[in-house]
Order: structure tokens, then C-alpha cells, then sequence
């Protein structure tokens, strides 16, 4: 903050705004942008983790193996995605709790007393006398597994369509020159696959940039929130007294998701013409007719 805002109520004009827009929660919330690009980056490739191991289940020869991909996929999508951000956290948070109460609290009374949840101080998670960016991060943390269990399952089925698009002529001239299943798996199968799996993976980010404001509802400090914190009136009580600006911090968010919409189209149509280039496919001839 500027040396000249110590004393907000002397400013008038262009330095009480500069003084405002440099506050310590104004930079909370430029920081927020942060977390939301953080969520993305960590959630994507997880998300794509589960959804790879959920397609290869599915289609694994073991049944148990393809009971779990095929449940997984059909439970997740079937349930409201609301469900699965509030359940996971609280049910990881109560399990890893639970977890830490059997090793470290010398105690028979059970955690579950009738609604209450209870463990001893040393199970807490965080502990009490942990520092705040311990809690930030741990919340951050069980966002992120819910956000990559519901998405895991979406990749799931697109990837399962892609591995099932892929020409059987392909595998079946594979296993012909002599390769077993798994190589036949790891260098024509998931090669091919990438191509017909793009589109609706694409679609899949969309959908994530536009689910991130959920954070909110997880308790973490995102951008939703510290627009709705710092855009409401504020009275003469507050440093900084002012209207209603809410709709001007929502306009910055509806900017922001804006370019980062456009922003990935872009790169996902650059990535889906790399892909298609020399493949033996539909998506690929029609790729290079266009170029």
C-alpha cells in the first residue's frame, strides 16, 4: 500500500481510488485470479488421470475391474455435480480424521456421537495451531479432489467413445504383426484415440473454467466471493465507504472468464490440428482439407 493511504479519509478523487484498488483485501482478490488458475492447472491433468484409469477399467477383461470403471462413470454422472462437491470434502476431511483419531487419541468414545463429529485435538485436520495458509491449502487441497473425481468421470466416458471409435481393423492388423494387448494398447490404441476423444474433452474444459465459482460453496476465497466482499455498500463505518459496485467486480469476473474462454479455444484448436496431422483418420483428413 502507498505511504499516502494511512489516512483514507483526507484522499479525495484519483488517490482514494488508487489507495482503494491497493488495499489488502483488493489484493486478496487479485490473488484470487491465482487460485482460480491454480485449480485449473492441477485439476485438469488429474481429472484426465482418474478419467484414463476409469476408461481402461471399463474396458478391462477382469470383471470386478470393469464393474468398478463402468460404476464409477454412471454414479458420478448420475448424481447432480453440487452432491459431489459438498460430499467429497466433507467425507475425505471425516475420513482422514477418523484416520488420525485411531493413531493418535487414546480415547473409546466413538466420533460419531449421534450428529456430532468428534475427534481429539491432535486428529484435527489442520491442527488448531496451524498457520492460516495450512488451512488455505488443505481446503484447496479437498477442492481439487472433488473437482477431479466429477470431472474423472465425464473424461471417463469420452475416453471410453474414443478408445471405441478407433478402427478394430487397426488393433486387429496390430496383433496380427505379433504385439499382445498391451502393447497393442500403448502404441496404437491411445495414440489413435486422441483424436476423437479432443472434441468432448474440449468441451469438458469449458465446462470446468465455468464450474470454478463453485469454489465458493467450498469455502474457498475465490474471486466470486471477494466480489461479493469487497463490491458491496460499505458505510462510513468501513475505510473506504462506497455504493453498491457489485456489478462492476462481476463485470471483471464475466471479462476474465471471457478471455479465458477464448483464450482455450484457441490453443484447443491449434492441439486438435497437431493431433490430426498424419492420422489415419476421418478428424484427421478433415483437419487438413481445412488447412
Amino acid at each position: 500500500m502507498l505511504a499516502q493511504c494511512a489516512e483514507p479519509g483526507s484522499l479525495q478523487g484519483l488517490s482514494w481510488l488508487m489507495c482503494y484498488l491497493t488495499s489488502g483485501k483488493h489484493m486478496l482478490f487479485y490473488g484470487s485470479f491465482l487460485t482460480v488458475l491454480a485449480l485449473l492447472a492441477i485439476t485438469a491433468p488429474v481429472a484426465l488421470l482418474f478419467g484414463f484409469g476409469g476408461a481402461i477399467a471399463s474396458r478391462s477383461g477382469i470383471l470386478p475391474i470393469r464393474w468398478f470403471g463402468k460404476i464409477y462413470t454412471s454414479m458420478v454422472r448420475g448424481v447432480p455435480d453440487i452432491i459431489f462437491f459438498l460430499f467429497v470434502p466433507i467425507a475425505l476431511d471425516q475420513g482422514l480424521e477418523w484416520l488420525r483419531h485411531q493413531v493418535y487419541c487414546d480415547s473409546d468414545a466413538p466420533v460419531r456421537q449421534g450428529n456430532e463429529f468428534i475427534v481429539c485435538a491432535a486428529a484435527k485436520l489442520p491442527l488448531s495451531s496451524s498457520p492460516g495458509w495450512v488451512h488455505d491449502t488443505y481446503g484447496f487441497a479437498l477442492a481439487v479432489v472433488a473437482f477431479a473425481i466429477v470431472f474423472g468421470a465425464f473424461a471417463a466416458n469420452v475416453l471410453y467413445g474414443a478408445m471405441q471409435a478407433v478402427p478394430h481393423a487397426q488393433l486387429e492388423t496390430a496383433e496380427a504383426y505379433g504385439m499382445n494387448s498391451r502393447q497393442v494398447t500403448r502404441r496404437i490404441l491411445i495414440p489413435q484415440m486422441w483424436v476423437y476423444a479432443l472434441p468432448g474433452l474440449s468441451n469438458l474444459w469449458m465446462i470446468l473454467i465455468k464450474a470454478t465459482p463453485l469454489l465458493f460453496l467450498l469455502g474457498v476465497e475465490d474471486i466470486v466471493y471477494w466480489a461479493r466482499e469487497l463490491g458491496g455498500a460499505k458505510s462510513s463505518a468501513f475505510t473506504y465507504p462506497h455504493p453498491d459496485w457489485r456489478l462492476y467486480y462481476f463485470l471483471v469476473i464475466l471479462v476474465f472468464y471471457l478471455l479465458m474462454t477464448w483464450c482455450s479455444e484457441k490453443i484447443l484448436a491449434r492441439l486438435t490440428w497437431r493431433l490430426s496431422r498424419g492420422q489415419a483418420t476421418l478428424g484427421g483428413d478433415a483437419i487438413r482439407k481445412g488447412v
